[in-house]
């Protein structure tokens, strides 16, 4: 069987936008520190743009001082994580619905540039994993 199919069907991606079913954060965080990866909750509850994103983001993170508060930045940061050594990566962005519909070129934006760090992570063999709820 090729890498990333399972059971004739594309494996999902390291980065998925689900339902904000009850508990699903909650549970993954706890399967992600299970296997002793880095894992971290960034809530968007009420969040409707790009700053707020990057910000909440940041905080959660603790992204060192030099971020700049841009979709570079947030990629270089995201794709280094040196602050945060771990086997893994696990991001659980919750309440992401609001988001979604108020700025859904942000929301597009922020899925590509997970994308963009989980494969940076993959080629140094580091899982890497963001959840999109909501």
């Amino acid at each position: 069987m090729s890498e990333g199919v399972v059971s004739g069907r594309q494996a999902p991606g390291p980065v998925q936008v689900l339902p904000d079913d009850i508990g699903a954060g909650e549970a993954l965080r706890g399967l992600g520190r299970s296997v002793g990866w880095h894992v971290a909750r960034i809530d968007l509850d009420g969040c409707r743009d790009k700053a707020e994103l990057l910000e909440r983001t940041a905080t959660a993170l603790a992204f060192p001082a030099w971020f700049g508060r841009n979709w570079d930045a947030f990629y270089d940061c995201l794709a280094d994580l040196g602050w945060r050594s771990a086997p893994g990566h696990l991001l659980v962005f919750e309440n992401a619905g609001g988001l979604r519909r108020e700025a859904p070129e942000v929301f597009d934006t922020a899925v590509a540039v997970l994308d963009d760090a989980a494969a940076s992570w993959q080629r140094r063999g580091v899982p890497f994993r963001a959840f999109l709820l909501g």
